[in-house]
């Protein structure tokens, strides 16, 4: 099949990216990145866990406090193993379920318990027959305010760690942006325009479909023919599954099929 053969050619380039960023040769030379950018409560969470299949750390206030490098190595001969590192370790496991757990440590190691930030590098590797060849960089969710336990400056430190990837020319930035909201004026959006201003490396991804008003979804449909705000790289709008089918338990898979139907059935979407 020709995206096969594609893979057996793209995987190597990736691989070669990711052993020159894990040695530290992004600090004299910029790297290849795409990195995912989203206010807080953005779906952001939701849309890399449909990527990569496996549940990561959610919440309200800042869930990713350290930049999150997920690479994803698609191999049919494995049924899925995880290697996370950060801070000079290295820990394999081979359960999904614990995705949550060693991610959080590590963010604990690296900054803190609690609601700060770092700006060292957490990896986590996914190998699994089912995931994609992909690498990617998780950046925390924009904040304007800080909240208990944050230095008053936090939106001001988390501006600074994104524009640190989304500056470099050859990033490509991954917008997440939630549709029940003036999508002009989102702070993911805005800072992309910053450094990208002809929109030539930005995508969107636009969440939330299911919660906007009725009789908004002309808006949407504009800004997901590109014809409000231009990007090369157009928009992409995606249903994921919320906190309510979390707590119930619903898997990644029955998920995605509910977003399938959602978009095969909706008056407007379909």
């Amino acid at each position: 099949m020709f995206q096969d053969e594609l893979a057996k050619k793209v995987r190597p380039f990736i691989d070669l990216i990711d052993d020159m960023r894990s040695i530290g040769i992004e600090k004299e030379l910029p790297l290849p990145t795409i990195a995912v950018v989203g206010d807080q409560s953005s779906g952001k969470s939701s849309v890399l866990e449909s990527l990569s299949g496996v549940a990561l750390p959610r919440g309200t206030g800042i869930v990713t406090r350290c930049p999150l490098l997920l690479q994803l190595c698609n191999d049919r001969t494995v049924k899925w193993e995880a290697v996370i590192s950060y801070g000079g370790q290295n820990i394999p496991f081979n359960e999904p379920s614990e995705v949550v757990r060693h991610v959080e440590q590590a963010q604990n190691a690296l900054a803190g318990k609690g609601v700060g930030i770092c700006e060292d590098l957490i990896t986590l590797k996914i190998t699994s027959s089912t995931v994609c060849d992909l690498s990617l960089i998780d950046l925390p969710g924009i904040t304007r305010v800080a909240v208990k336990g944050q230095p008053d400056d936090i939106g001001v430190q988390i501006n600074n760690l994104i524009m640190k990837f989304i500056k470099n020319k050859i990033t490509i930035i991954l917008a997440v942006v939630p549709c029940n909201v003036d999508i002009a004026t989102t702070e993911a959006l805005k800072m992309a325009q910053e450094v990208d201003p002809e929109g030539t490396r930005t995508m969107a991804i636009l969440t939330k479909p299911d919660l906007i008003d009725p009789g908004e979804e002309k808006n949407v449909l504009e800004i997901v023919q590109n014809s409000v705000m231009d990007l090369k790289m157009g928009y992409f709008i995606v249903k994921c599954h919320g906190q309510k089918k979390i707590d119930e338990n619903m898997s990644i898979t029955d998920a995605i099929e509910e977003e399938l139907e959602f978009f095969k059935t909706h008056e407007h979407f379909r």
